[in-house]
């Protein structure tokens, strides 16, 4: 449980994930496929950000982006090696 609500501090500030997603993709420990899948899914939601809500809609309108980004770096946090998790205080 704990590890999984570090895992959401780090999710939440996103910002300071840019790093550890940089690091994903240089690293040679993290299979191509992951690496194609996760880019797949980031560049899907950036060219097509189909909304369930709407973002006029006051604070309601970025919770499925909450939902949609922190499910792929959750995604990319679970294929990441124990080596890139460490180095970020991911355990």
């Amino acid at each position: 449980m704990i590890k999984f609500l570090k895992r959401i501090k780090f999710i939440f500030k996103f910002w300071k994930s840019i790093p550890f997603i940089i690091d994903f993709f240089k690293t040679k420990e993290v299979d191509l496929y992951k690496k194609v899948l996760s880019g797949l899914m980031i560049l899907t939601y950036a060219f097509f950000p189909f909304d369930l809500i709407p973002d006029f809609i006051y604070l309601f309108g970025i919770i499925d982006d909450i939902v949609v980004t922190s499910f792929i770096i959750e995604r990319m946090v679970k294929w990441a090696p124990e080596t890139l998790k460490n180095k970020y205080r991911l355990i």
